[in-house]
């Protein structure tokens, strides 16, 4: 085993770690007592289990959270870059989600029909993100096996094309991943009973040669990817292989499935509309209602006349495709005020100035510590890696991950009053997120890092 992770001795790192974890339980007395053990009634101690994947000794208990803020139970104030890892991208409660909700509030929250909100929406999405159909989801996990169930019975092929190290929420099929030159399940999958690779084949991302091998078999419905990997250590696309991955799909009569959920970060019509990509099918969720629960997904003219020719002709019954709470007035009140006043051009703007010096700063601290790390960044999206850059693949950005050191980083952001997304290093600059907030994540971080390479 190396003696040192990121080039920081592990000594270093769990002595430094000892100490934040100190600072942070004397801090926050009340929040110990009310969860330090687990809250009661919830298994694990947490209501949903991804918040036990904080690296604090216990998470602490959130009093408000408002525009690029949050208060917990305790008094502490924190500078919000996480943002509900994305779901709150344009800060907490903007005004104008929190008047359409209580506007909504006095007439239903869900009744499996259409409302006046819903018929401007259609029409804004189209507008916003060019594709002509579009249907509703709560998650962009629904969204996503939706599309995907689109694909296969277009194609009638049974298998899609994931890439290595790839996020899309919990869709099964693409929990599949490298390891040792062979395609297995991903590990650490809960009650799976399926061999995954007979439905997926997974290739490296920017790697257009597998992906072209993989796809003259004639079997691959779909291929589902990110502009940019993000949810690890974030991958950019190499120069080119946008282009030539649709360029390869449309010869092969694969669809093409854009997942923009961590990516619309890029601008208000998302990577796709920014760098013109050309997808057959699109899905966004988390932001997309302002923090309400929501998604979207959408398809192209040719997809929809071949979807709706397959509808025609296949048996009756139900479509595995929908849930009962999808579409309803609360979505759709959130969604309008989201696209009509909240993630327009003018809050893209601020939100790429502010990144742009975050970026900047993060790496200057970098630099000054001699490290050999590097910094990424897509529109409002930072992340620091601690390892040597750019990443060109999965397989590279999972080497790249150092979860002992990165954890230790994030605490003593905390400590410092800069909250950061727990499950990797990633940074988001909102339309709220003020300057002396971005100030303050740089200099904590020159802190922290600091700290551990001295």
């Amino acid at each position: 085993m190396s003696m040192t992770i990121g080039g920081i001795s592990r000594s270093r790192i769990a002595a430094v770690r000892e100490r934040e974890e100190l600072v942070y339980s004397a801090a926050r007395p009340i929040s110990q007592a009310m969860i330090g053990d687990g809250a009661p009634g919830y298994l694990g101690g947490v209501p949903m289990h991804w918040m036990r994947d904080w690296p604090m000794p216990f998470p602490f208990v959130v009093k408000k959270a408002n525009d690029a803020k949050i208060v917990d139970v305790d008094g502490i104030k924190l500078a919000d870059f996480c943002l509900g890892d994305t779901g709150s991208m344009f800060g907490h409660s903007p005004a104008p989600v929190v008047e359409a909700i209580r506007r909504q509030g006095k007439h239903g929250l869900t009744y499996m029909l259409p409302c006046d909100d819903a018929l401007i929406v259609g029409e804004l999405l189209v507008e916003r993100f060019g594709l002509p159909y579009w249907q509703i989801a709560t998650t962009a996990t629904d969204a996503n096996r939706f599309a995907l169930r689109v694909a296969r019975a277009v194609t009638n092929r049974p298998k899609i094309l994931v890439f290595n190290g790839c996020y899309h929420g919990s869709v099964d099929e693409t929990f599949v991943q490298i390891r040792r030159g062979w395609q297995v399940n991903k590990a650490g999958l809960a009650g799976e009973f399926r061999d995954l690779t007979r439905g997926a084949v997974v290739v490296e991302f920017n790697d257009i040669q597998a992906v072209e091998k993989a796809l003259a078999e004639g079997d691959i419905a779909c291929v589902i990817t990110e502009p940019v990997m993000t949810n690890s250590c974030m991958v950019l696309p190499e120069p080119g292989f946008h282009e030539a991955l649709r360029d390869v799909t449309r010869k092969h009569g694969t669809l093409l499935l854009i997942d923009e959920t961590h990516t619309i970060s890029t601008g208000p019509g998302g990577y796709t509309r920014a760098y013109g990509l050309e997808p057959d099918l699109f899905v966004l969720g988390k932001p997309i209602a302002g923090g309400v629960p929501a998604s979207i997904w959408g398809m192209s003219e040719d997809i929809a006349a071949r979807w709706q020719a397959y509808e025609a002709a296949k048996e009756p019954g139900y479509s595995g495709m929908g849930t009962t709470l999808s579409g309803n007035p609360l979505q759709f009140a959130a969604m309008r005020a989201v696209l009509e006043e909240v993630m327009t051009p003018n809050a893209y703007a601020r939100m790429e100035d502010l990144a742009d010096r975050l970026q900047q700063g993060l790496a200057k601290v970098i630099d000054d510590n001699g490290l050999a790390w590097h910094v990424v960044r897509v529109g409002a999206r930072v992340e620091f890696v601690c390892a040597q850059g750019p990443l060109g693949n999965g397989t590279e950005a999972a080497a790249a991950h150092a979860p002992e050191l990165e954890a230790v980083i994030h605490l003593g952001l905390v400590n410092r009053g800069c909250l950061i997304a727990p499950f990797h290093n990633m940074m988001l600059v909102s339309p709220v997120t003020k300057k002396k907030h971005v100030d303050r994540l740089i200099m904590a971080f020159e802190d922290v890092i600091s700290e551990l390479a001295e």
